[in-house]
């Protein structure tokens, strides 16, 4: 019975705060978030701190171990060390605001801090695309042009092509930021997501915008659809590669160089495909955040899991950086 007037104490309280005059400008969103009980607000706070904990130091074990091995200073290794610094900020960016959420009572985010987070949200998530298919040029070039690779991917050049899946990144979700910001919003302001996502935001405004949503949906397409062919397009000139070699020692190497990356291709691209493909008004609100959680939560999780477990290099560095963290020693790794 408490539990009951707790929650719809909650809801009541968050209704009031959405109620705004159509005549005022929005200054603050309420994200609905998850409402439910509090011991189930409780535990979910429970579990994804364990979740945002363990993928933080999953991924900086990652970064540490391509740091101080010296024989992981090479290009595969250098673009997985910013994939896995990606993946920190990625989360970052909207677990621990989800998290304080789950113990609050009114769930508000300022205008600004909501379209900021919009906007590292997605330009990390698309980042993170390019990220995936530097990768599987880098699988493609070592596999299928063995004999160039050395001369077609050095260091300096990988370097260069990681700063530019950065600055690419950052850049690209820039108009569709400020196409949204644009819009007239006056009220209701309450978010039924855990996170500002533009398909709820849009449904916000006072006016229609089908020229904004198409819009959106069209960049989202082409950006996804564009990274996610070239990434195929290179796998399958692997995979025919790899069928061509004649042992099968050879081709079981060959193919567990990449099926890590695969492995977060398929969760990454299958889950974003289900929410930004279609116009954002197709996907009922519960879906929306069970596969955004996928995406945005889990798979950062899942990714240290699936290169250390499948990666023998990185594996070996873990051990070394355990016994250079266990007995103290401060020389890098080298053997």
């Amino acid at each position: 019975m408490a539990m009951s007037c707790y929650c719809n104490f909650r809801r009541e309280k968050m209704k009031n705060l959405g109620r705004n005059n159509n005549s005022d400008p929005v200054s603050i969103f309420i994200l609905l978030g998850f409402p439910c009980t509090w011991e189930i607000q409780v535990l979910l706070f429970s579990l994804f701190s364990v979740i945002y904990v363990l993928t933080l130091i999953g991924n900086l074990c990652i970064i540490c171990s391509v740091w101080w091995d010296h024989h992981l200073h090479t290009p595969m290794y250098i673009l997985l060390a910013n994939f896995s610094f990606l993946e920190i900020w990625y989360v970052t960016s909207t677990v621990p605001n989800m998290l304080a959420n789950f113990l609050s009572e009114t769930n508000t985010i300022s205008f600004s801090g909501c379209f900021l987070q919009f906007y590292f949200f997605f330009s990390m998530g698309t980042t993170e695309t390019f990220f995936l298919s530097a990768m599987a040029f880098d699988r493609y070039l070592a596999i299928c042009r063995p004999l160039h690779y050395p001369t077609v991917m050095t260091v300096p050049r990988c370097i260069r092509m990681a700063a530019c899946c950065w600055v690419c990144g950052f850049s690209c979700f820039l108009l569709p930021v400020y196409l949204i910001s644009q819009l007239p919003f006056c009220g209701p302001n309450i978010i039924d997501h855990f996170l500002c996502d533009p398909g709820p935001l849009m449904k916000l405004s006072c006016v229609p915008a089908p020229a904004t949503e198409i819009t959106c949906a069209v960049f989202n397409s082409v950006l996804i659809f564009s990274t996610f062919l070239f990434i195929t397009g290179s796998y399958a000139l692997v995979i025919i590669a790899v069928l061509k070699v004649p042992s099968a020692e050879g081709r079981q190497k060959a193919f567990s160089t990449c099926g890590s990356h695969l492995a977060v291709v398929s969760l990454f691209y299958g889950s974003i495909m289900v929410m930004y493909v279609s116009p954002t008004a197709g996907n009922p609100a519960g879906i929306q955040k069970i596969v955004t959680l996928f995406y945005s939560v889990l798979t950062p999780f899942f990714n240290p899991l699936i290169y250390s477990l499948r990666n023998k290099e990185i594996k070996k560095a873990l051990r070394k950086l355990l016994r250079i963290v266990r007995f103290g020693q401060r020389q890098p790794l080298q053997n």
